[in-house]
């Protein structure tokens, strides 16, 4: 492969990188939508935003359908992280909530 062969490579590849990030970003963004809807359920009924044993049913779900490259601890980081931002969404959309709701 020449110079100019691989940087034509990556640039295609390049170009599939930038498809899947915002296909990713969509599917967060309605992820963060569905989240916002159990916050206002749970504060219905006045439950904890925290979850332990729901996260660990969502960290087994994705781990045993890894099928790679991605090894299964290094989704479960992605997971966390994840999980933390949606524990923020919906901790921000329930005080948002309690405010309107106060006003």
């Amino acid at each position: 492969m020449t110079h100019e062969q691989a940087l034509e490579a990556l640039e295609r590849y390049r170009v599939i990188i930038d498809d899947l990030d915002l296909r990713i970003l969509r599917l967060l963004n309605q992820r963060a939508a569905v989240v916002e809807n159990i916050g206002h359920v749970k504060q219905s009924v006045e439950m904890p935003i925290y979850e332990p044993r729901r996260e660990d049913q969502v960290f087994e779900n994705v781990m045993s359908h890894n099928t790679g490259p991605l090894q299964s601890d290094a989704v479960k980081r992605v997971y966390e992280r994840i999980i933390d931002e949606m524990r923020k969404v919906q901790r921000d959309w329930m005080e948002a909530d309690k405010k309107k709701c106060s006003s």
